[in-house]
């Protein structure tokens, strides 16, 4: 009992770290747009985003039970495999802050459990591959296609109504209304990334037996929704640069719209219980906006880059855990 609950704790330590680096991995998904307009300040953005991140993570559990539960089953792996995936996903996710790439950390922690739990079991059974699929591959692809369609048609729809207006003045006023939007915005994220880590650490209070059925117990959501809003505090420069001007030109108008839109895709994806990538849907939203303007305006090079992290997140991390949990069972 005594080994269970030290590895229970180092799981919950592992667990506040990855949500952590999650929040200040994240943070430019929600501020990038904001700081780069000018409408608010790098403090100002930041404190906003860590206050909203840490509300959002109290609206919800029901994406915690998809990555904790529905996908692979508590009860097929033992709580040292748990570790073996939150280093898999820790890594990876150090690895794209470095090079200031916005991948998935979503994507990142259900690979490492999809790899980890085949690894540890040699079974491709272990997977409940239907809701793999349905709760997480079809929203890796669809999210994105509908951020980018939401982006442009929101400002194809702004520009038309705005057309009357003069330049600075729309200015003046979206300046203002991007505060309400990257507000927005962050609440959301907090609503579907901080119940990822939630969904870890009941996992493994289930697997240790310290709870009999998956249901979140309150103290993990305030760790959770503390360690994010902690992490974003701290803020993630490269990748901001990377969403803010490296993908496309924005105005405060820009800006707004691809908030506003982020923030609606992931309300409706939270409401299908799907852990969606948060960045994914931002950077796509902004190619949306951009692209309203001309294609051109779009530096698809960029984005290219980005769409093979996503490409790569899940089989790199599904790998890197199954190598990592398969070199630890020659010595358990």
């Amino acid at each position: 009992m005594h080994s269970t609950m030290a590895i229970t704790i180092l799981i919950v330590i592992l667990v506040l770290v990855f949500d952590f680096i999650n929040g200040f991995h994240d943070t430019a998904t929600a501020v990038a747009t904001s700081i780069t307009t000018r409408a608010l300040t790098p403090k100002t953005a930041i404190i906003i985003c860590s206050i909203f991140n840490f509300i959002g993570a109290f609206t919800g559990t029901a994406v915690a039970k998809t990555v904790g539960e529905n996908i692979v089953s508590n009860a097929s792996i033992e709580q040292w495999v748990i570790l073996g995936v939150l280093i898999s996903a820790i890594i990876w996710n150090l690895i794209t802050w470095y090079f200031g790439i916005p991948s998935s950390s979503s994507h990142a922690l259900i690979g490492a459990l999809v790899g980890g739990g085949i690894a540890y079991n040699g079974s491709f059974n272990v997977v409940n591959w239907y809701n793999l699929f349905h709760s997480v591959v079809i929203w890796l692809f669809i999210s994105p296609v509908i951020g980018f369609t939401v982006g442009y048609i929101i400002m194809i729809l702004l520009n038309w109504i705005l057309k009357p207006f003069k330049i600075h003045v729309v200015n003046k006023i979206f300046l203002k209304l991007q505060v309400v939007a990257g507000a927005l915005m962050a609440l959301n994220h907090g609503g579907n990334d901080a119940q990822k880590s939630m969904g870890i650490i009941t996992m493994a209070l289930v697997s240790g037996k310290f709870i009999q059925a998956f249901e979140v117990p309150t103290w993990v959501i305030v760790c959770c929704a503390s360690a994010m809003a902690l992490g974003t505090s701290v803020g993630g420069k490269k990748i901001i640069k990377t969403m803010g001007s490296g993908m496309a030109k924005l105005t405060p108008v820009n800006g707004f719209a691809a908030q506003t839109g982020a923030a609606a895709v992931i309300f409706i994806a939270t409401l299908f219980h799907a852990p969606v990538s948060t960045t994914h849907i931002i950077s796509t939203t902004v190619m949306g906006v951009g692209a309203s303007k001309r294609f051109k305006s779009v530096k698809w090079g960029v984005a290219k880059n980005i769409v093979w992290a996503w490409v790569l997140t899940i089989p790199i991390t599904a790998s890197l855990s199954a190598l990592i949990i398969t070199m630890i069972k020659l010595f358990v």
